[in-house]
This record gives structure tokens, C-alpha cells and sequence, in this order.
């Protein structure tokens, strides 16, 4: 089981992406903005980190970058979730530090595919492989809300 720091501003898809994770047997700590994201990784550094890009206050960029520059956590992988999808909002994200960019809304097969990726000494789950949960909204995992 790994643990995540999942940094998210919006109610519904910190659900989903919770929901999806525990599933798959991974702790999820939630962080609805930066500076409470800040207080998980000084207290408890996670095996990666989930970020949202759009968030209040401290953007995702910037939060990546203080994560890159802080020696005890720059190991740690961070993978963007996030609604930017422009052309040139990958490498804007690279750029900053970031492991990986998947957008939303959230698609579980891909998310689980990079977690994987990230953390491949990770331990599998006991669910691995079998159908995913439903989302809040009543779809199966593969949906979700955008931002």
C-alpha cells in the first residue's frame, strides 16, 4: 500500500479520485490547496503526490517546484490530474518537475496505469484487476468531473 497525497480544490473529483485509490488499496491523504498539501509533506512525505494544477492560492506549478527543490522531497514523484489541457500546458507542467500529466476528467484505467508506472516496487492490490468502483456520480470509475 502506498501512500498519496492527493492535492485537490474540487469536492467531486477528490471524491472520485479517492474512491478509485482506496480501491486499488492506496492511503489517500487529502489536501484541498497548497499550503495544506505543504503541512502533509513536512509532517509525513507521501510515495507521491497527486496535483491539481488549478488550485487557490498557490498554483500546482509552483507547489511542484518547491517540492523539486526541497532535498528531502524532491524523490518523490508528482503526478499532474489536471482540466489544463492547452497546447504547451504538458510541458509547462514537465518544465516545473512534474512525473507525469494525465487530464480530466479523470480516466481510473490511465490513473492506475501511471501510479504504477511512479511506484512499481508499490504492492499490488488484492483488487487489482477486477472492475472498478462506481464514481459519486453513479458511472463506473472510467468517468469523472472536470474542473
Amino acid at each position: 500500500m502506498s501512500r498519496i497525497l492527493l492535492v485537490e480544490d474540487n469536492v467531486q473529483n477528490l471524491k472520485l479520485a479517492t474512491v478509485i485509490l482506496r480501491h486499488e488499496g492506496h492511503e489517500v491523504i487529502p489536501a484541498s490547496d497548497a499550503e495544506e498539501a505543504e503541512r502533509h509533506l513536512a509532517a509525513n512525505p507521501p510515495d507521491l503526490v497527486l496535483m491539481d494544477i488549478g488550485l487557490p492560492g498557490k498554483d500546482g506549478y509552483t507547489l511542484t517546484r518547491e517540492i523539486r527543490r526541497n532535498p528531502a522531497l524532491a524523490h518523490i514523484p508528482v503526478l499532474v490530474v489536471t482540466s489544463f489541457a492547452m497546447k504547451g500546458d504538458e510541458r509547462k507542467a514537465r518544465e516545473a518537475g512534474c512525473s507525469g500529466y494525465l487530464t480530466k476528467p479523470i480516466n481510473r484505467v490511465e490513473l492506475l496505469s501511471e501510479i504504477r508506472r511512479l511506484l512499481p516496487n508499490a504492492s499490488s492490490s488484492p483488487r487489482a484487476g477486477r472492475p472498478g468502483p462506481e464514481d459519486p456520480s453513479g458511472r463506473s470509475g472510467a468517468g469523472g468531473a472536470g474542473k
